[in-house]
């Protein structure tokens, strides 16, 4: 069968009171246009580690703003910083500084 780039995926439901928006807060105040943010995907579709593995700063983003933070840190890891997605950002978010803000965050959560 022929692999068009599409797949079926389980069902996500969001427990908000399960989710932990500690990091979502402490995102916001350390890096504050990550608040402009509309999600139109350029920082993923330009992302030199996209292109190679799993990695979407896009879902990381997302992730973070539902509290979803189970996999956030070995996701984050595979970024290279290599500057892409904040040059074509149409809103001018910081992305490297969010990607180290949200490290700290992690670290400093636990």
């Amino acid at each position: 069968m022929k692999d068009f780039g599409f797949k079926v995926m389980k069902e996500d439901v969001i427990d908000y009171d399960r989710a932990d928006f500690r990091i979502s807060e402490s995102l916001i105040r350390q890096e504050p246009s990550v608040a402009l943010c509309i999600g139109c995907g350029s920082c993923t579709g330009t992302c030199t580690t996209g292109h190679f593995t799993e990695f979407n700063i896009r879902m990381i983003h997302t992730l973070v703003r539902r509290g979803e933070t189970r996999k956030l840190k070995a996701e984050l890891k595979k970024c290279m910083f290599c500057g892409k997605c904040q040059l074509v950002c149409p809103r001018g978010v910081n992305l490297r500084n969010l990607i180290l803000s949200l490290n700290k965050a992690l670290e400093q959560i636990g």
